[in-house]
């Protein structure tokens, strides 16, 4: 992060605090092999959430980000991606309209509900992800 944005580096350093005390568990992986075995070992009680953000850019093969666009929903109750709008052009048409300039899709379960800045800056919501309550900020 650059040195004028303290706001961010205040919310850096409150999430390291909060990784120092609660110890996340870090799994190294590829998620097109390894998520499902991962996901598996989850309690079956637990509310099972796969969250990315600005990940599978880094998969160059469109039939590839497609597939795990098709598995990954078996594996939890809530999918969110938070992805360049060309990563899944398929949801990104979903939407009505061109993304703004440098912004990136939020989607739960595949279905489009925010235009994002990459580093988490801002959210504007555009829809309501099917069984999900409207966002508290966008109901003012």
């Amino acid at each position: 992060m650059w040195p004028e944005q303290t706001d961010r580096l205040a919310r850096l350093r409150a999430a390291m605090k909060i990784a120092a005390e609660q110890k996340p568990r870090l799994v190294k992986g590829d998620l097109r092999t390894d998520l499902a075995a991962l996901a598996r070992k989850a309690p079956k009680d637990a509310t099972l959430v796969v969250f990315h953000t600005a990940v599978l850019a880094y998969i160059s093969s469109a039939s590839e980000r497609e597939e795990f666009a098709r598995s990954v929903g078996s594996l939890c109750d809530y999918w969110i991606a938070n992805e360049a709008p060309q990563v899944f052009p398929d949801i990104a048409r979903r939407v009505g309209r061109k993304a703004p300039k440098g912004a990136f899709l939020m989607s739960v379960n595949g279905f489009p509900v925010a235009w994002s800045d990459p580093h988490g800056a801002t959210v504007e919501w555009i829809a309501t992800a099917p069984g999900l309550l409207m966002p508290y900020d966008a109901r003012r």
